[in-house]
């Protein structure tokens, strides 16, 4: 067990021999730190939190009262493999929130990337992938193998089947099932999720040019006509070799790249 001389910890906390405890980290009363913990410099794990399993926390992370990060995956294929929950920095993990190991078949790892938002009961399942300033609303499920972007944003109680890739600065509103991959700053909702438009409230508080918010604006009409690759094919071929906005690219590279699911497609 190392334990930082500036760390201080509720006599109440159970810390097992083995865990790494960082420089000023805070620990509260009733918490159970696992022998495969490593906590980075000022984490700070409120009353009654749970983080067990081979589970690394990034600096300046505050996980809030009967979270649970590092526990098995609710995956009836895991056999005790070992695996690993990586959470990077600055990360506010607020009550009830549960986050899983990976699995041998998804790559052994459920990675977490920094400034994030996952408010209360929010889950996120084996071998997932979250990039930074990902905010999770209450209750929302990300189920295993999924692919979350940069600044996605997800509204409570909605869920995201297994495999589904959600790109970069897309947002999916409240009580919404997403069953087909989300294209980058695609605007999703209702019930059966559908994608409806442009997440363009996103893009305006990013600071993206308007010209580039024009030229999104386009390919997203372009891919509402026909057949959806099709069209993102067309789209690619009609820009090569010339300029195009690096966030147009992404949303092409996104749809011809590799993928297990369908697309959410235009109405």
């Amino acid at each position: 067990m190392a334990i930082a001389d500036s760390a201080r910890i509720h006599p109440s906390a159970v810390v097992e021999p083995g865990a790494v405890i960082g420089p000023d980290c805070r620990i509260g009363p009733f918490s159970v730190i696992g022998a495969g913990v490593v906590l980075g410099e000022g984490v700070e794990v409120k009353s009654h939190a749970v983080i067990t399993g081979l589970t690394e926390v990034g600096a300046a992370t505050v996980v809030f009262p009967f979270a649970t990060l590092g526990e098995v995956p609710q995956d009836l294929k895991y056999r005790g493999e070992p695996s690993r929950l990586v959470i990077g920095a600055r990360n506010r993990i607020r009550e009830h929130v549960t986050m899983n190991t990976g699995t041998e078949g998804g790559g052994g790892v459920t990675r977490i990337g920094d400034d994030g938002l996952f408010m209360a009961g929010a889950h996120v399942a084996h071998d997932c992938r979250v990039g930074d300033r990902v905010i999770l609303a209450n209750g929302v499920a990300i189920a295993g193998h999924c692919v979350l972007g940069s600044d996605v944003i997800i509204g409570g109680l909605s869920g995201v089947h297994q495999f589904v890739r959600i790109g970069a600065g897309a947002i999916i509103g409240a009580v919404t099932m997403v069953t087909a991959d989300v294209i980058p700053h695609g605007l999703v909702q209702g019930p059966r999720g559908r994608l409806d438009g442009l997440n363009l409230v996103g893009l305006k508080r990013r600071g993206v040019a308007r010209a580039t918010i024009t030229a999104l604006r386009d390919l997203y009409a372009a891919l509402g006509q026909g057949n959806f690759r099709e069209a993102a094919e067309a789209a690619a071929g009609a820009t090569a070799g010339g300029d195009q906005p690096d966030e147009v690219r992404a949303v092409l590279d996104f749809i011809l790249g590799p993928t297990g699911r369908s697309f959410l497609t235009p109405r």
